[in-house]
């Protein structure tokens, strides 16, 4: 007898367990005791979850809304844990009051949920369970939980007998003329999904009715939403059925006195038109379309401005560049010079996509110059979005045409006062210089990317380094070493270009040559350690080594422990005799440094060369399929944390001097 009763308590210690846990004072607490429940349903099993767990949770839905909403989220997944489908009614209760709570992201995790559940069930206990469920919610008090019922129509509506459909249409028109607003938005929100599930017949008697009604509500918030809606209804009926029972309301829309209706319109258009058709468009979108690009509203016209490409691609293919030409361009024109930023900047970001419906012929006429205007509008956003798209007009008129109109306004802008600006050309440059041709960019471009090397903000000197990299691998090593390696060579020997900056940074000539000797110098370094990855190793060994080997040398430690790093990167591209000779010296000269990190860096060097050829040897001597142990063990020497450093970072305006390596913990450089 002692044995069973025990055995009861042992069963009972889940529940008990979590009924302690939900009491709890501490929140955390009652949240993890929630997010356990399937563990103790699975303790429990099907029946006594049924009788005992989920009752007591629908009893004791009173806590914080984090508590509520882990509780809503997990009985979505119960309908397993109570018997399966036949019992996932046992899931109701719970959920349809959570249904009803004032949290609105509580509420919506529930109707989620329920909408799960209710799928789960069969057809009869659809009807039996889940419709009165509903109506419940439809009835209820408080506009709660008649916003939470405007989720289930969709769910219920296709599985139920033609009497409940009928029941659940005169629900939903009741929710469309609630008295609250609340209600009435959502309602609109879920107009277009119960659409979808009701029959054509009825689409037009009962909920197209509804849809006007919505659209012409005194609340913008619930009109805006009914337009949402109006692409849902136009998919869904015949192309004379969308002019005589849609296009009237959305004519409405478009002119709406709201501008949130308005701006919904526009964010919708494109949708609008792939629904309504070529025919309805040219005849009715089309004015509507040009009547948002001239709009009041500024937030309006950004909207439609960012789907004129969209609109513009999706014409009857028949008539698209007359329409575009006559129609589109005008009022895009004036978008070109309107007085909001915002409007400029998103029209600048799709207008290059009219290039390819166009032709070359009328993007040199028509196009170009407005793209001239926009690279040399005032606004950065702008130029930064034609720049990106460059690409789009390039394969339609060609490089030379491109060259001759734009090329000049993209080298005014390649020293634009906005380093953004800048570092977009940088990063557009490869792929330019592929277009134009080595010749082309040689006379051309070539020293607008040298330039930009010595430039004052430290993005735009490494995406230049980088670019140099691309440059190399674009028109092969022979022409870096004729026409890029030597330029770059010059900067680590050049003592003059900051003297022109004196006033511009307003420090003593003695500030400015150490400035320059750490510009100048590590950005040589930085570019070396890239073009040794593309240039191989003759040219390596031959022209690069010796002047990284000459930088050793510098008074300024951030350089000589760059130099360091550098001979580690460049050493794999070096034969063991060039290391050997040339490489080791210098770095065992490093390692006696008086700088501290100096010194680091020069042991973190040589030990990481010494690991490297020892792998390479290893590698050549021990077949792949032995020794994989003593392989990773050789890699993890190649790599060395370095020690903890501070940086150095100058502001002057908007521009920042960033210095990679950091500044060093001393100031023997000094």
């Amino acid at each position: 007898m002692a044995a069973s009763d025990k055995s009861v308590d042992d069963s009972l210690y889940p529940i008990a367990v979590l009924i302690d846990e939900l009491k709890n004072e501490d929140v955390q607490l009652r949240l993890n005791s929630i997010k356990k429940l399937s563990t103790i349903a699975l303790a429990l099993g099907e029946e006594r979850t049924r009788s005992e767990l989920i009752p007591f949770l629908t009893e004791t839905i009173y806590d914080e809304d984090e508590v509520l909403l882990a509780l809503a989220d997990q009985l979505g997944n119960f309908t397993s844990l109570v018997g399966g489908p036949e019992y996932a009614m046992y899931l109701l209760p719970p959920l349809e009051s959570l249904a009803t709570v004032e949290e609105t992201v509580v509420r919506d995790k529930a109707v989620e949920s329920l909408r799960t559940v209710a799928a789960e069930h069969s057809a009869l206990d659809l009807e039996i369970h889940v419709v009165p469920t509903l109506q419940r919610l439809v009835s209820g008090d408080w506009f709660t939980s008649r916003t939470s019922a405007c989720g289930l129509f969709s769910v219920c509506y296709p599985r139920v007998t033609q009497p409940v459909k009928a029941e659940l249409r005169a629900n939903f028109r009741k929710l469309c003329q609630d008295e609250t607003p609340m209600v009435r938005r959502a309602a609109a929100n879920k107009l277009g999904e119960f659409a979808k599930v009701v029959e054509t017949e009825y689409l037009k008697s009962d909920l197209i009715p509804n849809f006007v009604q919505l659209a012409q509500d005194d609340q913008d918030s619930v009109r805006l939403l009914a337009v949402e809606a109006c692409v849902s209804i136009a998919q869904l009926l015949p192309q004379d059925d969308v002019e005589h029972l849609v296009l009237p309301t959305l004519r409405q829309c478009a002119s709406d006195s709201s501008w949130r209706v308005r701006y919904m319109v526009a964010e919708k258009f494109v949708d609008l038109q792939k629904a309504v058709g070529p025919e309805i468009t040219r005849v009715d979108l089309v004015p509507a379309f040009q009547y948002l690009l001239k709009d009041a509203e500024a937030e309006v016209r950004a909207a439609v401005a960012t789907k004129v490409k969209d609109f513009c691609a999706s014409l009857d293919k028949a008539n698209q560049v007359q329409i575009i030409l006559s129609s589109i361009l005008p009022y895009v024109r004036d978008l070109v010079s309107d007085p909001n930023p915002h409007v400029k900047s998103a029209l600048a970001s799709v207008i290059m996509g009219l290039s390819p419906m166009l032709g070359a012929y009328q993007t040199v006429e028509q196009l170009l110059p407005l793209f001239l205007i926009q690279l040399k509008d005032e606004c950065p956003e702008v130029r930064l979005n034609i720049i990106s798209n460059l690409d789009c007009v390039n394969d339609v008129i060609g490089i030379q045409q491109l060259s001759q109109s734009l090329l000049p306004a993209i080298v005014e802008l390649a020293e634009d006062s906005k380093w953004r600006v800048r570092l977009a050309i940088i990063e557009y440059m490869p792929a330019l210089a592929g277009q134009l041709g080595q010749e082309f960019f040689d006379q051309k471009l070539r020293g607008l990317c040298m330039g930009w090397l010595n430039d004052h903000v430290y993005a735009i000197r490494e995406a230049a380094t980088l670019n140099m990299k691309k440059l190399v691998e674009q028109f092969g090593a022979p022409w870096a070493e004729q026409a890029i390696i030597p330029m770059i060579l010059v900067m680590s020997r050049n003592k003059n270009y900051l003297h022109s900056k004196r006033k511009e940074f307003n420090k003593s000539r003695e500030c400015l040559l150490m400035e320059f000797a750490l510009f100048s110098g590590m950005t040589c370094l930085f570019c070396l350690n890239v073009l040794a990855e593309v240039c191989g190793t003759d040219i390596t060994t031959k022209l690069l080594l010796p002047t990284v080997l000459l930088l050793a040398a510098d008074p300024v430690a951030n350089v000589r422990f760059n130099v360091a790093k550098t001979l580690q990167k460049i050493s794999p591209f070096l034969e063991a005799s060039v290391i050997d000779a040339q490489v080791k010296p210098t770095l065992d000269k490093l390692n006696a440094d008086t700088d501290v990190d100096v010194k680091h860096f020069a042991a973190q060097a040589i030990a990481g060369i010494a690991a490297e050829m020892e792998l390479n040897v290893f590698r050549t001597a021990v077949p792949p399929c032995m020794g994989l142990k003593i392989e990773a063990a050789l890699n993890s020497r190649l790599v060395v944390e370095p020690p903890p450093m501070s940086t150095a970072a100058e502001a002057d305006g908007d521009v920042q001097l960033e210095l990679n390596a950091g500044t060093p913990n001393n100031s023997n450089e000094a």
